[in-house]
């Protein structure tokens, strides 16, 4: 059985036992009883901010997911309809199969949203006590109980969405249990891919949850920065900018809620393809653990990622600025290194000693070693292409330092380097993405494939743990601002915050390889699907799957490779409106209270306001791009059948890669330049904050802040969506005229 998210609760509880006080003097006091003690009227400034930061992401949430629970219920309907209409046989439609692919996709998609609601839980719950633990000496109170906020977020989903994909397997088997006259379960394949549901329903949720998070949390950082900082030069955060709550509130409904409800997508959906691809050769050994082989390299995950976490906590604790991002990098590196001799030992342990693997180019005789291999390649190919991420994007490497010197010659400059950047950044990580697959596809066909996906996603908790610590430092600085503590106190949680971006950027490089290598597992997976269902049909076109060599699929490619620049133009154009009403509030505001201004100014601004803003604009704005990729491969395979589908998924899949690398990577570079240039003195060539030179860099920053924390990670979610829910749908989409779609086109 896998892991339960103890560690996560403990964790949670050495957090929680951080007094809600200003100064953090007292020792073990709760929230509740230190909320309303009214000690100082710094702690009461804390506990009124920390109120309204959580109040803004709890409402939106709620709003949100509201939304998502009607959606859940109707597209759980579809699936139901039309996947039974697609195993229908001579008894009558296949309702079990329908039946069970649907419950698996409300399951994928509940789990989804309970995973995002408890990391904003977590990350609003812990911001402020970062903020507190900043107050006092040194570096360790205050790295600590960020790094373990993220912990909770990490642990916590890993073990829930592990443990609910566990026991949905368990209880569906016994309903999938019939053998053969040679003792043979025959239905085994079946169960897999009915549990290819659950992948479904967590990245519709995740398509959501980042793209609605995400326009959410842009629109209130962009308003900010233009109004605030270009316009009426006052510091990022000031309590005095009325989107300065929306803005803090937006990093924990998209950078942590969206994004855990993305990465558990990632988990899901691997798993689901290795389950489908593995399941049919598997199967024949009778073996029920060899199947479940891609979770249980998952579940060792989360052993290991438990035993790095003392690293950085305990055995080599942060003393000083310097050892932040250290000890960072250390968690990503030390899971890495320890997964590869643990994973040896599972797949000795679980897999057979050789067993035949039926690949799209033949049998394969599979061995242990090979599927380590596999994994191997995918944890290390994740590591180097998150390595490579950050030479791009850390400001302590040559690439930002150039950014941040074109902005000496203003903002078109600077905007035409940070571009430049991201389209050079894609180059090394797609090589990387390359060679990952060819040794894989070499020695375990695409079943390699998927593992290496599941590999890159081993070390989930600890990625999910550097992830959710970025945002937290960010709103515990805010947090710092808006409550007027002692600068010092700023200064610290930037500083960990600085180093929170990198790391982060690190992550973005893990999910869009692993967003890859997922895709090209699913896609494979459809294929498999689509040739049983021939083989099934005694039909001969896609006996040997699906050739990529016909004018229908040539015409997709293109039309796939068009997908993710169109969802980009319609997530990015999503953050410019919700951000021009972000500003024209913020103008009204001012223009009407200008004493609003004032250095020492006694009146707050109106933040509910800009809070309503947001939430009103991401709601409305995320369910276009949301329905074009759900639809677009729906519609295909309804009207123009298997190979236009297979086109549209290659395409997107090829097209999708470069595109988020190079938006991600623009954003954070942008974001560090301007960074960079804030620490400056005020001598050097850069000129420090509040100069020329800063203000071109907040401009590339607003310009990128779309780019890597909405358009570029949802493009994951574009490849993986559209593939899942063409591999959920393979058989409906064969019933069609047996592949051809409703237009019967002639192949």
């Amino acid at each position: 059985p896998p892991p339960s998210p103890n560690p996560a609760l403990i964790q949670f509880y050495t957090i929680s036992r951080i007094a809600l006080k200003s100064g953090g003097d007292a020792a073990t006091d709760s929230l509740t009883s230190n909320a309303h003690t009214g000690k100082s009227d710094a702690t009461e400034r804390l506990t009124e901010i920390y109120q309204a930061i959580y109040d803004g992401a709890e409402s939106f949430l709620r709003a949100e997911y509201t939304i998502c629970t009607y959606f859940i219920i109707s597209f759980g309907l579809l699936v139901f309809f039309l996947v039974s209409w697609g195993n229908s046989s001579s008894d009558g439609w296949g309702w079990k199969e329908g039946g069970f692919t649907a419950l698996s996709f409300v399951l994928g998609g509940l789990t989804s949203m309970v995973s995002g609601y408890i990391g904003m839980k977590v990350a609003t719950y812990s911001n402020v006590r970062t903020t507190i633990s900043a107050q006092k000496n040194g570096w360790t109170a205050c790295f600590n109980t960020a790094f373990r906020a993220g912990a909770v977020m990490g642990f916590m989903l890993c073990g829930l969405g592990m443990l609910v994909l566990y026991i949905t397997l368990t209880v569906m088997k016994s309903s999938f249990d019939e053998v053969n006259e040679l003792g043979m379960h025959t239905q085994w394949t079946t169960l897999c891919d009915c549990i290819t549901g659950y992948g479904l329903g967590g990245s519709c949720i995740a398509m959501f949850g980042r793209v609605g998070g995400g326009i959410y949390t842009k629109a209130a950082d962009v308003g900010a920065d233009l109004v605030g900082k270009v316009v009426h030069g006052i510091p990022e955060d000031d309590p005095r900018n009325p989107a300065t709550i929306a803005d803090n509130v937006g990093d924990n409904v998209g950078d942590v809620a969206g994004m855990g409800s993305d990465l558990f997508g990632s988990f899901a959906e691997a798993t689901c393809a290795a389950l489908v691809i593995g399941a049919p050769s598997l199967s024949v050994t009778n073996d029920w653990n060899a199947i479940l082989f891609p979770v249980v390299v998952s579940a060792v995950g989360i052993f290991v990622c438990l035993a790095c976490s003392f690293i950085a906590t305990d055995i080599m604790p942060v003393k000083k600025e310097t050892d932040v991002e250290m000890a960072l990098k250390t968690q990503l590196i030390s899971t890495t290194v320890l997964m590869i001799p643990v994973v040896y030992g599972a797949a000795a342990l679980v897999l057979p000693a050789s067993f035949s693997l039926a690949g799209v180019n033949g049998d394969v005789d599979v061995k242990p070693w090979m599927a380590w291999i596999c994994v191997v390649v995918g944890v290390t190919g994740g590591l180097i292409i998150g390595l490579i991420t950050e030479y791009y994007t850390s400001h302590s490497y040559a690439p930002v330092r150039e950014v941040a010197d074109a902005c000496r010659s203003g903002a078109a400059i600077n905007i035409i380097s940070g571009v430049a950047l991201g389209y050079k950044s894609a180059v090394i990580p797609v090589i990387i993405l390359s060679v990952v697959i060819y040794i894989s596809f070499s020695l375990c066909d695409l079943y390699g494939v998927a593992l290496a996906a599941i590999g890159m996603l081993s070390n989930l908790a600890t990625g999910l743990t550097i992830d959710v610590y970025g945002p937290v430092c960010d709103n515990a600085g805010g947090i710092a601002e808006m409550a007027e503590l002692n600068p010092e106190v700023r200064e610290k949680t930037d500083a960990l915050d600085a180093a929170g971006n990198t790391t982060a950027a690190i992550g973005k490089g893990f999910a869009i390889g692993s967003a890859a290598l997922v895709s090209l597992a699913l896609f494979g997976a459809f294929v498999i699907r689509i040739q049983q269902a021939s083989l099934a049909d005694e039909g001969t076109v896609f006996a040997e799957g699906v050739n990529m060599l016909k004018p229908l699929t040539f015409s997709f490619l293109v039309v796939g490779g068009m997908i993710p620049f169109w969802f980009a133009a319609f997530t990015m154009k999503s953050v410019g409106l919700a951000a021009m009403e972000m500003v024209e509030e913020v103008k009204r505001q001012f223009d009407e209270k200008p004493h609003l201004l004032d250095p020492n100014a006694t009146e707050r601004p109106d933040y509910d306001a800009c809070i309503q803003i947001s939430t009103k604009a991401s709601l409305r704005e995320m369910i276009a791009p949301g329905a074009m990729v759900m639809l677009t491969p729906l519609l295909t395979g309804t009207f123009f059948g298997v190979y236009a589908v297979a086109g549209l998924l290659v395409g997107a899949l090829v097209a999708s890669v470069q595109l988020a690398i190079s938006m991600s990577n623009s954003g954070g570079a942008w974001d560090n330049a301007k960074k960079y240039i804030e620490r400056a003195s005020p001598e050097s060539e850069l000129k420090g904050k509040g100069s020329d030179v800063h203000k071109a860099a907040v401009v590339g920053d607003t310009v990128g802040d779309p780019f890597k924390d909405t358009s570029g990670p949802a493009l994951n979610i574009v490849m993986k969506l559209m593939a899942v829910l063409s591999l959920v749908f393979a058989n409906y989409f064969y019933a069609i005229n047996s592949g051809r779609g409703l237009f019967n086109i002639a192949i």
